[in-house]
This record gives structure tokens, C-alpha cells and sequence, in this order.
């Protein structure tokens, strides 16, 4: 029966599962093969999960993280983190700045406005009205640098730790360290843009580390995950019958097929998939929501409905205890050729939704509990690209946090008076990576996977936590 692979048995929702059903008799033969087995579902809820709560390694700030990846790389100083100086020499060359696609032009000052808002008086463009309202929950971490300034290295990097594929990202690592508090559904959620991110699955995926830690893709609507509702044809009875038979089988062939990873995962997320088509729906059902609230994201507004709908659907996934959620905007900001065309329509996307998850967080009790991340995977030069566009910067870059036992209402770090490159208290990937790891209370030194006899983490040990921006 078994091949040399070690593919688990499955039925696929095609006729040769119906007709594999029915030839059971209507269910009761395949109960009756079932019970041979002495499977039920309370036996499969007691079985060991991958994604079961484990122990942190210290007291956590966080449960549960919402990273608001603006992928294309934003710029901070167009955005939060006025560079006045730049009037001053516009159209200047400045010797030694490297262009990603060469031919850098001169100096290019802000063509947005800024005011101070909130207690803090912290800097906010004119083009993010809602979030400036948030600013003393927000701590803006502006000396940020990465190692690449290709698009996809970098998104690796970012997730990751590495510009290089194959290596888990940091939702996979969070998951395998912590598990999930819900197991009716996953434990790392990935919403991204309809036509896809740069680098692809390897942004959410789960490296080396077995495939259950790896991001499940979620969309708006009552169908939030393809091909994962049966047959109508096919009852539950029906369907619980079959999962038992495959599980016992599968088992056996994984006691055959010791330290298989990869089949271990497939036959967990067999029993996640039929959890989840009775969880996963509700949770993204947004006709529970009041009117107010859905204002409150932008839902219903042409250019900020995508996102809101996003957001709205990841604090409703926090509330069910999902551990980490991405949200990717449906446009990027990678502003080549004019930076406020590009930056006022990406501004318009996500400025009401990121401001109303903000608040809505806030005001249900979940903000303490929630780290929020807001970033690019670089930024963008200080100089002209085609005479009104920026090209990418990985030397210096910004990136805010909130929630989570966040301070709020401070900044940490600087770039050069240009915006340039990070000066004081640089920031590298490794520090977020620790610092996000550290909210969840988890060491990022002590995070560790045993593959091909070696020990790996997320980042390595030169990662510091950002402790003076933690509560």
C-alpha cells in the first residue's frame, strides 16, 4: 500500500473521495472501519499538536503580534521624520550615495507638510491625519539599515534574518516557540495583495523548521481559505470518519518513517483544516461588526476599504488567540518615478485603517497585549530619481512599533541630516528581530533549531534587544 515516499493518505474533494465515502454507506461502514482504529475526535483533541502553548522564556509583554509590512520601502523622512536641511540643497549632488539603479540625481526635499501632534509633539506628515492622532502610542525607531537593496533579498532579510531563501521567517520561529492559544486555527496569518509579494511563500514560510509553523494565506469574505470547506455533499459524521481512518493510517506510516518533518506536518494540518472550517469563517465574518466600527477602518471607503477590511480581520483573529498576523496594503510604496504620487495614494490606503486598528485595540484592552509593527523592507533616497522619484536606501531607514509594552510617544535613533544613513544608535534587522522575539518572551539567543547539526536562530547573537523603547 505504501510507496517509498512518505506522503500521507488523503482524499481529495474530487469524486473519488465522494465515491469513497458513499461506498461506506452513507458513513456507518466507515464509522464501523473507524472504530477499529479506536479513533473519535476526543482521541485526535488529545493528540500532541505542534501548535499547543508552550512556555515562554520569560515573562511576556505580548501575546500576540500584527505586522503591518508596507512592502516597496516607505520613506520615513517624507513621513514621520522631517529632514529641513534638505531645502537647503536642493538639487546639490552628494558624493559617495549609491543609487540601485544608478544615475543618482541631486538633493530632493519633503513635498509634504508637517505639524507636531499629541502630547509627545511628535513629527507627522500631512498625508497621515488618523495616525498622527496615535503618535503617543507609537515609538518611531528611525537609525534602521538592512543589507540589501533589491526588493527580495531584503523582504527575506526582514522576515526572516537572512537575504538568502530557505530560512524560517520570524511568524514561523514565533509560532514554533510559543505555539498557538487557538487550535481551531493557525497560528501565523498572512494576508497579502491580491497579485502577490515580492520573493513570494519564502517571506511566510518555514525554512527548515517543520511545515506547521509556516503562514497560512487568509482572504476577506466567508471563504477565507481556498478549497477548505467539503462536499455539501459529504456530512461531518462522513468527514470525521474519513479523517480518523487517515490519521491512524498515517500515524502507523509515520512510526515507519521516524524524524519525517515534513509528513508530521501534513497529517497535523489535515485536523486544523476540518477545525478550521468551522472557526475560520466565523472569525473573518465582518457582518458581526457595528457600523461604527467598520468606519472606524475605512470599510466601505474606495481607497481605504482593503486594508480596513485587513486590520478589522486581524484584531478579530487576535481576539481568538492567533499569535502572528501580517497585512500587506494592495500597492506598494517603491516610488521610482514620483514619490507623491506613489506615497499619497499608499498613504490613502492605510492611514484609516492603521489609525482604527490603533484605537480599536486600544479601546477593547488589547493593545497591551498586541505589538504592532509598521514598515518597509528599506527606505528611500534623499535624492531625485527621474526628476521626481526617490530609489531605495538600506543604509537608513524608520521603523515604528506600538502596543505590546511599547513606549509610546518616543523616538529612538537617527539617520544623517539628509536622512541618508543611520548615525546614532543604528538599528540593524537582528535588533528588531531580537526585539519583537523579547516582547513575546522569548530569548532570541535561547530560540534555537537543531538542523544538519547545527544550531539556528531567527538572528544571530550580535542582536540586541531596543530595551529604552520598552515600557
Amino acid at each position: 500500500m505504501w510507496t517509498k515516499n512518505t506522503s500521507p493518505v488523503s482524499f481529495c474533494n474530487g469524486s473519488s473521495r465522494r465515491d469513497f465515502l458513499k461506498s461506506a454507506g452513507n458513513g456507518f461502514g466507515m464509522l464501523a472501519l473507524a472504530s477499529l482504529f479506536a479513533s473519535s475526535e476526543a482521541k485526535a483533541d488529545a493528540l500532541l499538536s505542534p501548535l499547543n502553548p508552550k512556555s515562554s522564556h520569560h515573562a511576556p509583554r505580548a501575546k500576540s503580534v500584527i505586522w503591518l509590512f508596507m512592502e516597496g520601502g516607505p520613506s520615513g523622512f517624507d513621513l514621520f521624520d522631517p529632514k529641513p536641511q534638505l531645502k537647503n540643497m536642493v538639487g546639490k549632488k552628494i558624493d559617495g550615495v549609491t543609487a540601485f539603479f544608478g544615475n543618482p540625481g541631486g538633493v530632493m526635499p519633503s513635498p509634504y507638510e508637517f505639524k507636531q501632534h499629541g502630547k509627545s509633539g511628535m513629527w507627522v506628515c500631512d498625508r497621515y491625519p488618523h495616525i498622527a492622532q496615535c503618535v503617543d502610542d507609537i515609538a518611531f525607531i528611525r537609525s534602521c539599515h538592512c543589507d540589501s537593496n533589491s526588493h527580495a533579498p531584503a523582504m527575506y532579510q526582514m522576515n526572516t534574518g537572512s537575504t538568502r531563501t530557505g530560512f524560517p521567517s520570524a511568524g514561523a520561529w514565533t509560532t514554533y516557540g510559543l505555539g498557538s492559544e487557538n487550535q481551531n486555527l493557525p497560528g501565523f496569518v498572512v494576508m497579502p495583495k491580491q497579485e502577490g509579494i515580492k520573493g513570494g511563500a519564502q517571506n511566510w514560510g518555514s525554512g527548515f523548521l517543520p511545515g506547521s509553523y509556516q503562514g497560512t494565506l487568509f482572504r476577506s469574505g466567508r471563504n477565507p481559505i481556498l478549497n477548505l470547506n467539503r462536499s455539501p455533499d459529504i456530512s461531518d459524521v462522513q468527514q470525521r470518519a474519513q479523517l480518523d481512518i487517515e490519521r491512524a493510517l498515517n500515524e502507523d506510516h509515520l512510526r515507519q518513517h521516524p524524524g519525517e518533518g515534513d509528513l508530521d506536518a501534513r497529517i497535523a494540518s489535515f485536523e486544523l483544516a476540518y477545525r478550521m472550517q468551522f472557526e475560520a469563517s466565523d472569525a473573518v465574518d465582518l457582518s458581526k461588526e457595528t457600523e461604527e466600527t467598520k468606519r472606524l477602518y475605512g470599510i466601505g471607503e474606495k481607497e481605504s476599504n482593503d486594508y480596513g477590511t485587513k486590520l478589522l480581520m486581524a484584531r478579530r483573529l487576535v481576539e481568538r488567540g492567533v499569535r502572528f498576523i501580517q497585512c500587506y496594503p494592495s500597492e506598494q510604496w517603491d516610488a521610482h518615478d514620483n514619490l507623491q504620487t506613489n506615497h499619497d495614494s499608499c498613504c490613502g490606503l492605510t492611514d484609516k485603517p492603521i489609525a482604527g486598528l490603533l484605537t480599536d485595540l486600544k479601546r477593547r484592552g488589547l493593545l497591551d497585549s498586541t505589538l504592532l509593527i509598521w514598515g518597509g523592507e528599506f527606505g528611500r533616497l534623499p535624492i531625485t530619481q527621474k526628476g521626481k522619484g526617490r530609489d531605495h536606501n538600506p543604509h537608513g531607514f524608520l521603523t515604528w512599533m506600538a502596543g505590546g509594552g511599547v513606549k509610546g510617544g518616543i523616538t529612538y535613533g537617527e539617520t544623517d541630516e539628509m536622512g541618508y544613513k543611520a548615525v546614532d544608535k543604528p538599528v540593524s534587522v537582528p535588533d528588531l528581530h531580537a526585539t519583537i522575539l523579547h516582547t513575546l518572551g522569548l530569548d532570541h539567543k535561547k530560540l534555537t533549531y537543531l538542523h544538519n547539526g547545527r544550531r539556528f536562530r531567527l538572528t544571530d547573537v550580535s542582536g540586541e534587544v531596543l530595551s529604552p523603547i520598552l515600557a
